[in-house]
């Protein structure tokens, strides 16, 4: 990532490269890491309500419509103070589907990770959200996510038919087996197969759905 495009005098910033500001890259991408977080979520509200909210005691997730959260791309400074006043964030889930572009289906890993690493250099916590859509964004959806950390991961949506089951299935396994995450917190049910995936590592594995308020 150049700095000098994000710096140079009179040039203004259409790309937000303030947010990557100190960052370290993964991949020929050059994908913004995040660190690692230990706490874990005990409550949820989705940042659509989280904007007008005022019990703070709870992390503020984007398993919602991507129109309910662009505008967090679009001005980060507006709603940064308000989601510092939350115990953490995880990060935004821009989707990943299998019929759009390779490369916004990158475009958006990239966003993702790079409001996560500008919230945790604000002090927010964040549990970095893992999303896939086919074999060419497995590896992709894990660059940048440190190894035995806790992951979370969304499959409202996902699972309707066989065929989303199986892409899905997949890539939980290429993660699992890619990343080895420490807990897997999960926004959704879980078909058998990607149950099993999980079951076998003996990982830890907690349903987000059971505590969103």
């Amino acid at each position: 990532m150049s700095k000098e495009n994000g710096t140079r005098s009179g040039c203004k910033d259409v790309f937000h490269a303030f947010l990557v500001k100190n960052a370290h890259y993964a991949g020929d991408l050059e994908i913004p890491c995040i660190k690692t977080e230990e706490n874990l979520p005990s409550r949820l509200v989705p940042f659509s309500k989280a904007l007008s909210r005022k019990d703070y005691d709870a992390w503020v997730h984007f398993y919602e419509d991507d129109a309910s959260f662009e505008r967090l791309w679009n001005q980060p400074y507006k709603y940064l103070p308000v989601l510092q006043k939350y115990q953490g964030v995880i990060t935004p889930d821009f989707s990943v589907y299998r019929d759009m572009p390779l490369v916004m289906q990158q475009w958006n890993v990239y966003r993702s990770r790079a409001i996560g690493h500008w919230l945790q250099e604000n002090g927010v916590p964040v549990i970095t959200n893992v999303r896939w859509g086919d074999d060419r964004t497995y590896e992709l959806c894990c660059t940048g996510v440190p190894e035995n950390s806790t992951i979370s991961i969304g499959s409202h949506g996902c699972i309707k038919l066989l065929r989303e089951r199986e892409f899905f299935a997949k890539g939980l396994d290429y993660v699992v087996n890619r990343l080895r995450p420490k807990t897997i917190l999960v926004y959704g049910t879980l078909p058998m197969l990607s149950f099993r995936s999980i079951g076998m590592l003996g990982l830890p594995y907690c349903s987000l759905t059971a505590i969103i308020k």
